[in-house]
């Protein structure tokens, strides 16, 4: 009888240690999928943002703004711009006409 009481106890102790070791594991995992979720909306934040940056710096309009004070670059006059057919499709593109000044 002593050495089945002694059994039960080794058990039941490992048993114990076991739900422990478990719970434990359980609270370290959703801690640490917490923590990734908030570097997800963390990420999602930020990727928004670029996205809005993205969009302001290529604005037609700031683009052209800096090809024509920094870069020194002006639209062709209308009389060297020349829309040629490119057949298939039916839309043709500008392409300017003589020599470059």
């Amino acid at each position: 009888m002593l050495r089945l009481n002694l059994t039960l106890l080794a058990v039941l102790v490992v048993c114990a240690l076991s739900l422990v070791t478990s719970r434990h594991d359980a609270r370290r995992l959703f801690v640490e999928l917490e923590r990734e979720q908030a570097r997800a909306r963390q990420l999602e934040t930020e990727y928004g943002q670029l996205q809005l940056e993205q969009s302001t710096w290529g604005m037609p309009a700031r683009v052209e703004k800096i090809a024509r004070e920094n870069l020194r670059m002006q639209l062709p006059p209308a009389a060297r711009v020349e829309i040629v057919d490119t057949g298939a499709g039916g839309t043709g593109t500008a392409t300017t006409s003589g020599t470059t000044p």
